[in-house]
Formats: C-alpha cells, sequence, structure tokens
C-alpha cells in the first residue's frame, strides 16, 4: 500500500498503519495521518485554495462576511468536497451554531428552489475521529478496537468500538462496526455465515490508523470503491454516521424513492422511514431499501448494503461522496463486487435471500378498484371481461368488500354474493385476492368482533410505554396495531384467516397500509416525552417527527421498541401472511405488500403504491419497477391507468401497453372515479388493451421462466438497459425502456398526442417482435412509428423465446402449443431456456417436479436438449419454430432427419409449423 498524503500544509510525523492485503500477514506500513477526503486530489485542493482565497479576500475587503479571518483548513476544503457537519433539517445554520460543533463555517449562495446545496457548516481536515488501536487475525479476516478519545457533539458517544471483517467470498466483504462494551438492537435478518476465509478476493483492504478509515480497492483495476477517511466516523447512541467517496456518479438503489432511476448526486439527500403518502419526489416513501449499486468506469460494477433497519437517511454530493447517518443499531455493512452488475444483485440475494417462485397464476393480469360498491358489481365487471374475451387471471377488492372496514369480514347486504363470486372465478380457472389491513378495529362490543378480543387476550398488539394497547385510528376508526414481530401473533394472523377462507376462499393477499399507516400521529394519546419519539437528531422524515401518520416509535414490541422496526413490519407481516397462505391452500403463496424491506421478495412482490393518473406516473413507475428489481423483489408493478384521479382513453391505452409488461400487472382505481378497466372504453382501445394483454400472455413460458431463474440465482426480471450493456455509457441514465431478461426490449410512449417513439439500441441485431423484421444498431437512438394500438417490442439478436398461443387466463393458455421464436446473432447462432412445472405446488424445483429445456442454434441447427423432465411436459406440445435472421432461403427444412414444410418471407423469417413435438422430447431443426 503507498502512503498517504497529508492534504494540509503542515506534515506530523507519520503513525503506524496496519495493511491487510488478502493472503499476506498485516504488516505495519509508513501512513501520514489521513487528511480526510479524497486521496490523491492535491492538485484539484490547490487550485480550488487559491481561487476560495481570492474570492474570501474580496469579500472580505467588499465586507460581505464579518467577523474573523477563517483558519486556512478550512479554505482548503473544496466545496464538493465539504461533508455537513449540521444536517439537522429546517435549521438555519448560524457560524455560533456551527462552530461550537468544532467545524467550518462558509456561505455559499443557496441553490434556487430551496433545495439543499453546498453545505455552510463543514468538518475540518483535522475534525477529531476514531484511531485503530488494535488489530488482529481471525479465521475469517480479522477484529479490531477503534478508539475515540475526544468526544463529538451528540449525546452518548460510544468511546470504544468493535470492527469485525470478514472476507466471507471472493466477490463479498463483510465490514461491522458496533459497541466493543454493550450489546446493540441489530436487524433479526438470517444472513449466512462465512465458514472459510476467501481464497483469492478480487479486492483489497487497507485501513488508515489515525484517523481510522477503511479504502477498499478492486484489485483488477485498482479503482477505490470506498473510502471511508473523507469525514469522521461518529458513533454516538442515538446518532451514527459514516461517509465514502465514490468513484464515479453512477448510482442507483436507495429505496425507497420516487424520481430517476439513476440518482442526482447535486447535494441530495435519501431518507429511509416507511410512510404512507402517494408517491412524491423526495419523500421517504413505502418501503427501506439501505442498498445502492454503482457503475464504475469502464463497465465494472459493486453493491453496497447496510443491513440496519432505524431512521435513516443517505446524503449525496458531487465529489461524488456518500454519506450514511442512522439513529440506532450498528453499522452492518457488505461490499458485493461484481464486477457486473447482473453479478453484484445475485450476490446481494445470496445474503438477503432469493426471491419465491410465484404461482403461474400471478403473472397474470389482475384487475382491482376501490369502489365497486357491491360483489354483484365486481362480478358484473368479470362477465364484461369474459364477454370481450380479455385476458385475465385475478380479480380483486379493495376495502369495500369489508363490512364497517373491519378484517376478516365481508358487508353482509352489498357484498352478501362474494362466496359465490369467488366460487365462479374458480369455476372459470381465475383467482380472487382482496385486501387486508394490520390495523385491528377496537371499539367493538365485546365478544363481537374475535379478532380483536383474541389478539387483546393473547398480548399480540403494539403495547405503549405503560404496557397498554397502543390505539391509532385507521378506516374501521380507532385500531390496534398486530405485532408481527412476534410469533403468536403468525399463529393468530393464520386462524383468523382460516376462519375467513371457510366463508370465502380467497387464493391470494393484498397487504396494505402497513408502514403501519396511521390516520393520526403516534396514538390517540400523543406520544409520550423521551429520546425514543424525539430523538437528539431525526433525519429528513416527511412531517418532521418519526411518529407522523404513523406509530409511536416508544411503542413496545415483542423483539424490541418500534423505533427499531417501524421499517421492518411490512417485512414481518408479508412473512407471516405467505406462511398462513401455504398452510391453508397449500400452494405457493401471492402476497402483494406496500411496506417492504430487504429480503421480503422471499414472501411478497410489491407494488408502487397510490400513483395519479397522470404522464408523469406513467413514466416514474419504470425506475420504480427497475429500482426493485435491484432490491430483490422482481414481482413489481405499479396501478395500471393511475389509481386516484381520472384517466384519460389515450393515457389508460398507453399505459395498459406498458403495464402489461410489468411483471405484476394490475389495473386499479380509487373510489369516486370513472371505471378504467379495458371494457369501458371505446372498441378501438379496448381492442388495443386486449391486444397487448395476449401478447403478454403469449410470453407467459418466458416471463415464467425468468422468474424461475430469480427464485434459483438471483437473476433480474425487469432489467435496466446497462445491465446488459454496462460499457455503453449511453445505457447507464435510461429509465424510459427496459428489458425483460436479457433479450426483450420494451419501448413504451410516456407522452400525449404522438404517433412515434424514440428510443435507445445498443449495439448489434434487433428484430421486430411482432414481424422479424432486423434494424443493425451502432448503438443509437431510434424513431419508431408507434399507434394507439401499437406497442414496440423487439428481440436482441442471439436469443430464443418460448412463446405459447395465448388464451384469456394463465391456465388455459398452459395447454396451448409453444412457438418458440429464434432471433440469430450476426454470427448465426442463438441461446434460450423454458422452465416448465404445475404452475403452482410448492418447491417444484426442490423437488425435481419439473422440466428444463435448453434451445439453441450453431451452423444451420436448431437444437431441442431435455436436461429435466417431469409429467406436466408430457401434456405440452411445440407447434411452430419461427428464425429470425436467416440471410438465405432454404431449399429444405429437416426435422430429426424428416424433410418438413417451411414458409420463408423476404425479411428473413424462416417458420416451420405443426410440428407437434412433445415437450419431454428433444429435436433438431436443420435447414439446408
Amino acid at each position: 500500500m503507498k502512503s498517504y498524503q497529508k492534504l494540509t500544509t503542515a506534515v506530523p510525523q507519520p503513525a503506524a498503519c496496519w495493511v491487510e492485503e488478502e493472503g499476506a500477514s498485516p504488516a505495519p506500513t509508513r501512513c501520514g495521518k489521513l487528511a480526510p477526503w479524497w486521496v490523491g486530489s492535491g492538485l484539484l485542493v490547490a487550485a480550488v485554495l487559491l481561487s476560495t482565497i481570492t474570492v474570501w479576500v474580496l469579500r472580505q475587503v467588499s465586507g460581505g462576511w464579518p467577523g474573523p479571518a477563517l483558519p486556512p483548513k478550512c479554505l482548503l476544503v473544496p466545496e464538493d468536497h465539504r461533508f455537513d457537519c449540521y444536517p439537522e433539517h429546517r435549521v438555519v445554520v448560524t457560524q455560533e451554531l456551527c462552530e461550537s460543533r468544532g467545524c467550518c463555517f462558509i456561505q455559499t449562495p443557496p441553490p434556487a428552489g430551496g433545495k439543499r446545496g453546498v453545505p455552510w457548516c463543514f468538518y475540518p481536515p483535522d475534525f477529531p475521529s476514531y484511531t485503530l488501536e488494535s488489530l488482529n487475525q481471525t479465521a475469517l479476516g480479522m477484529v479490531g478496537l477503534l478508539v475515540r478519545r475526544e468526544k463529538a457533539y451528540y449525546p452518548r458517544d460510544i468511546e470504544m468500538l468493535r470492527l469485525d471483517v470478514e472476507f466471507e467470498t471472493n466477490t463479498r466483504l463483510h465490514i461491522k462496526i458496533t459497541d466493543a462494551a454493550n450489546p446493540r438492537f441489530e436487524v433479526p435478518l438470517k444472513v449466512p455465515r462465512a465458514m472459510k476465509r476467501a481464497e483469492n478476493p478480487i479486492y483489497s483492504l487497507d485501513f488508515s490508523r489515525d484517523p481510522f478509515g477503511v479504502l477498499l480497492r478492486r484489485r483488477a483495476t485498482g479503482t477505490v470503491l470506498l473510502n471511508t477517511t473523507v469525514a469522521p466516523l461518529i458513533f454516538a447512541d442515538q446518532f451514527l454516521q459514516i461517509a465514502t467517496s465514490l468513484p464515479s456518479k453512477f448510482l442507483y438503489g436507495l429505496g425507497e424513492h420516487r424520481g430517476t432511476l439513476l440518482h442526482s448526486l447535486d447535494w441530495s439527500t435519501l431518507t429511509l422511514w416507511a410512510r404512507d403518502v402517494s408517491p412524491t419526489e423526495s419523500f421517504n416513501l413505502y418501503g427501506a431499501h439501505p442498498f445502492y449499486l454503482l457503475m464504475e468506469e469502464g463497465g465494472d460494477a459493486h453493491g453496497v448494503f447496510l443491513l440496519n433497519s432505524n431512521a435513516m437517511e443517505v446524503a449525496l454530493q458531487p465529489a461524488p461522496a456518500l454519506t450514511w447517518r442512522t439513529i440506532g443499531g450498528v453499522l452492518d455493512f457488505y461490499i458485493f463486487l461484481g464486477p457486473d452488475p447482473n453479478m453484484v444483485i445475485q450476490q446481494y440475494q445470496q445474503v438477503i435471500g432469493f426471491p419465491a417462485m410465484p404461482p403461474l397464476w400471478a403473472l397474470g393480469f389482475h384487475l382491482c378498484r376501490w369502489g365497486y360498491g357491491s360483489s354483484n358489481e365486481t362480478w358484473q365487471t368479470v362477465r364484461a371481461m369474459r364477454n370481450y374475451q380479455i385476458p385475465q387471471d385475478a380479480q380483486w377488492n379493495d376495502i369495500d368488500y369489508m363490512d364497517g372496514y373491519r378484517d376478516f369480514t365481508f358487508d353482509p347486504q352489498k357484498f352478501a354474493s362474494l362466496p359465490s363470486l369467488v366460487e365462479d372465478l374458480h369455476k372459470h380457472r381465475q383467482h380472487y385476492v382482496m385486501i387486508l389491513d394490520p390495523g385491528i378495529s377496537s371499539t367493538n362490543p365485546h365478544g363481537s368482533y374475535w379478532p380483536f378480543d383474541e389478539g387483546l387476550k393473547r398480548g399480540l398488539f403494539l403495547n405503549t410505554t405503560q404496557g397498554q394497547p397502543l390505539i391509532g385510528q385507521v378506516w374501521p376508526g380507532f385500531t390496534a396495531f398486530a405485532d408481527f414481530s412476534n410469533p403468536d401473533t403468525h399463529q393468530w394472523w393464520l386462524e383468523n384467516l382460516q376462519h375467513f377462507h371457510a366463508h370465502v376462499p380467497f387464493d391470494g393477499l393484498w397487504i396494505d397500509m402497513n408502514e403501519p399507516s396511521n390516520f393520526m400521529d403516534g396514538s390517540e394519546e400523543g406520544c409520550p416525552p423521551g429520546e425514543l419519539d424525539s430523538p437528539p437528531y431525526t433525519p429528513a422524515v416527511l412531517g418532521d417527527s418519526l411518529s407522523a401518520k404513523t406509530v409511536c416509535a416508544s411503542a413496545k414490541q415483542k423483539v424490541s421498541v418500534h423505533y427499531n422496526l417501524h421499517n421492518l413490519y411490512g417485512l414481518m407481516e408479508a412473512r407471516a401472511t405467505a406462511s398462513a397462505l401455504i398452510q391453508i391452500r397449500g400452494k405457493r403463496p401471492f402476497v402483494i405488500s406496500r411496506s417492504t424491506f430487504p429480503s421480503q421478495g422471499q414472501y411478497s412482490g410489491h407494488w408502487l403504491g397510490d400513483n395519479r393518473s397522470q404522464w408523469k406516473d406513467m413514466y416514474y413507475s419504470i425506475p420504480g419497477l427497475l429500482s426493485f428489481s435491484l432490491f430483490g423483489i422482481p414481482l413489481v408493478g405499479a396501478d395500471i391507468c393511475g389509481f386516484s384521479g381520472s384517466t384519460s382513453e389515450e393515457l389508460c391505452t398507453r399505459w395498459m401497453q406498458l403495464g402489461a409488461f410489468y411483471p405484476f400487472a394490475r389495473n386499479h382505481n380509487t373510489q369516486n372515479e370513472k371505471a378504467q378497466d379495458p371494457t369501458v372504453f371505446s372498441p378501438a382501445a379496448r381492442t388495443a388493451m386486449k391486444d397487448v394483454l395476449l401478447t403478454r400472455y403469449s410470453l407467459l413460458p418466458f416471463l415464467y421462466t425468468l422468474f424461475h431463474r430469480a427464485h434459483l440465482q438471483g437473476d433480474t426480471v425487469a432489467r435496466p438497459l446497462f445491465f446488459e450493456f454496462p460499457q455503453d455509457v449511453a445505457t447507464l441514465g435510461l429509465d424510459r425502456q427496459f428489458l425483460w431478461g436479457q433479450s426483450l426490449l420494451v419501448t413504451p410512449v410516456l407522452e400525449p398526442g404522438v404517433d412515434s417513439v424514440t428510443g435507445y439500441f445498443p449495439q448489434g441485431v434487433w428484430y421486430d417482435f411482432y414481424t422479424g423484421s432486423s434494424v443493425d444498431s451502432s448503438g443509437e437512438m431510434l424513431k419508431m412509428s408507434a399507434p394507439l394500438d401499437h406497442l414496440n417490442l423487439h428481440i436482441r439478436e442471439g436469443a430464443i423465446l418460448p412463446t405459447q398461443k395465448p388464451a384469456t387466463t394463465s391456465e388455459v393458455t398452459r395447454g396451448n402449443p409453444l412457438r418458440l421464436i429464434v432471433a440469430l446473432s450476426s454470427r448465426a447462432t442463438a441461446w434460450g431456456d423454458l422452465f416448465w412445472d404445475d404452475g403452482e405446488s410448492l418447491d417444484t424445483f426442490e423437488r425435481g417436479s419439473y422440466s428444463y429445456l435448453v434451445f439453441s442454434v450453431t451452423q444451420n441447427i436448431f437444437t431441442s436438449i431435455v436436461l429435466h423432465t417431469s409429467t406436466e411436459a408430457t401434456e405440452v406440445t411445440i407447434g411452430t419454430v419461427s428464425i429470425f435472421g436467416v440471410q438465405q432461403p432454404p431449399t429444405k427444412v429437416l426435422l430429426n432427419g424428416q424433410e418438413k414444410p417451411f414458409s420463408y418471407l423476404k425479411n428473413q423469417v424462416l417458420t416451420v409449423s405443426d410440428l407437434g413435438l412433445s415437450l419431454s422430447q428433444g429435436f433438431s431443426l436443420r435447414w439446408l
């Protein structure tokens, strides 16, 4: 390791610095006391110093700033490298406040629009931090002791910290910093334990002793991925902060927020604290995902996961740099080295868990609204969909099915025919899903509402600090909140669902309001004084309080206080709900949750919340679904046509086209707005919607196989273009298009009044999905025709897509003949695969009850190889093979050596039909 240079003018004597190079024993090396900013920026500092001093002198002469001259050490820090020493929200920082913390104060002009800009109060280069006092080898890595000799400015500084470093795999590093003397709350998430130290890590790790810092490099390129010496480490009881430089500005993740896929590093702050609010830019939304993916120069990628569930914010600045601030728990980091973005996400899911395999029907079209008003009106909508032969797999109901908005009830007047409706859905091979909220009505006469009475008796609700059930207000009025951190609550939840299922045999569950949402702030009695509800530092949460539209942070739960568990509430409810569905139905569970946390993909999907019927909301759904692909929750979508407000026919048609390619596709609408299901529009719009749903249904074998790969190894389903083209910098900011898997490019229309769309086509040959016509792109934007009845879909060269003749439900579709679409590469090769099982049984892959086929083309021979087979495959046939990009007209086509009739079109599409081949048998198809 090279010595670092202190970037101030006076260089103290170098202190000892431990260095860890994997495979080598630790040895002291000369290490200058690190200046806390990005190593190697000496020239930048000199230039900025000169200009800053000049500006400062001019302002002094003109009377711009009163007060004594600034210390040179403050002027030395370039604006982009100023780390905020006074991040308190809604505080006007004065020189006196700033200097009371021992920090530098330089006013800069505020940016337009009320945004945060360069911090006026920032850390000087010599702000006291921790010192690495000792570092010892362990079987898996190292353990160290960090000591702080000067207190920072938040109460209850922890003076001695334990540093644990584990080289878990060659591509995964685990760094944990916690109190050396006392236990602290840690997220109760099952994570894999490394059994041995990585032998050939693709990273190298060095440490600075004083101030303590971590320097992580990628071995192959030398790129510095983390450098935490840029700002002091602070670790107080309720304020933990660590910052790092970033190797580039291409940063993604850190949910849940509404915005572009690629984050702006222009002094933006992202807050993570689950909150019920319509998706709005800059607000903390329903879920918390403290994970980021960063694209490095040259196309490599890495990811960082902070396993911490407390209220948190992540501050981004143009240096580029990032600061983590959280108000509890520990600093428990996993770093994933990729080196490509797909591998980063796989490695992340190796820690948090791979997503569940959904039932096939979950990938069909879902229809819902709040405000059907009755089961009969719901039924009429289902019948209208059947009448027009529009695909639909599931009908949903919102809270209006309930009796007085109480869970586990249905309105005995308006929804009297609900059991008959569900029976009818099942007869037509369709499914029923209804909503559930975690707020349990608490005002019913004793003995009249079992869910509350029994929950109270068993002590299953969140309690106040006084040990009484915390009472808030949600849809049914005053409510208690189920404590899903308690295993006994899972059993109670199951029993409630069993009772209801005996009357209404639902197939899936929609869990809403589980941030948890509360129409009051805290409770009916407010929240008690104290440092849980009023901590020394509150991140920039909407409402400026941890209890804003949720329960008190001081509320008691089985595992800990709500202060620590709030962001886990939706995850814990999803776990209980998925488990109950398995026990009730004995099949794969289908759960859609609003609030989410890392690992939730194992239990549920997610919808992007209460959006609006506006064009910008349709656009924002794409970065939303792509972000959740990064978070390991592939079953994701937005309310098609928008939830609140009134849609238009044009907007709804375009949105149905985009929504047909959400992994989870549901049209949902609020009450008191006109209906927006496909049946209510003009014949032309209705036909366009039906056609795009039929296209989706034809692609179900491909989509289902993508979900299998997600479940098996953490592949993404909906995927940003840069995942497949990481070295093409033009893809890094694209979020108006996306891919299914590696090979199906979706380019939707996202604005009104147009009949064309412009999309980016990375270098290579792309084929029109419908016609097979090709475009050979050099990596360019292309304008395409896009009339209102057309969605542009393109297949990437080298892919083989399994498709199927579509029907109006997934179950009927799966019995139809398959059509294999081959998109030849420029080298006339192609590859694809197909996973096939019964579509609903538990653990089919794990039990071996599945078929898996691999398709390939080389030298004009298409080959289907059956690697694993089961009885389901014998019921399905391959009817057609269409091959795009066959350069020369064939003279003959041979199937297993026997000549077959074929067609060949001018646009170089070869089609062989009426094959009638069993899916369970391999075959070869050759053209000459």
